[in-house]
């Protein structure tokens, strides 16, 4: 498991071939986040996150830990960036690798679900109107909420 909170662009096909590499692995399923030029109907000409060191890659552990309790994750990378980024630079990374697809892309989505809603990240949007914090989207919580388990004979 590779697990970086870095400043420095990373490079997808170089983590993707890593990770792909071993016998045992039928499916890697893999997501990229970039930054976009638009957000809430304004410009965004630059976005800076910010992160608490050691407690956020401490929380990724936990969701990717979290995702191989529920699927056959045989390894998996998540790079996520933080400081100043403009529109279409990458901002994060997830690739799952499996035995088999299914696991590979329900973990993947599951990773970067946990990820919006649940990794202590925080980002400001330089625009027009001036610098503005992102707040959290009701629909990051609605996806992440799917993935919650029902007890044993709940309705």
């Amino acid at each position: 498991m590779k697990i970086l909170v870095q400043r420095e662009d990373f490079d997808v096909g170089a983590e993707i071939r890593a990770l792909a590499g071993h016998a045992r692995i039928g499916a890697v399923a893999s997501f990229i986040g970039l930054v976009r030029d638009l957000n809430d109907g304004s410009a965004v000409a630059t976005m800076t996150l910010e992160h608490y060191p050691g407690m956020t890659e401490k929380a990724i552990e936990g969701i990717v830990a979290q995702a191989k309790g529920r699927w056959e994750v045989l390894d998996c990378t998540v790079i996520h960036r933080f400081g100043e980024l403009k529109p279409a630079d990458q901002i994060v990374l997830v690739a799952v690798a499996s035995g088999h697809r299914g696991d590979a892309f329900a973990a993947c989505e599951f990773i970067m679900d946990y990820l919006k809603t649940r990794a202590p990240f925080w980002k400001k949007e330089q625009t027009p109107q001036g610098a503005r914090w992102v707040e959290a989207r009701a629909t990051d919580d609605e996806a992440a909420g799917r993935w919650q388990r029902k007890e044993p004979g709940a309705a």
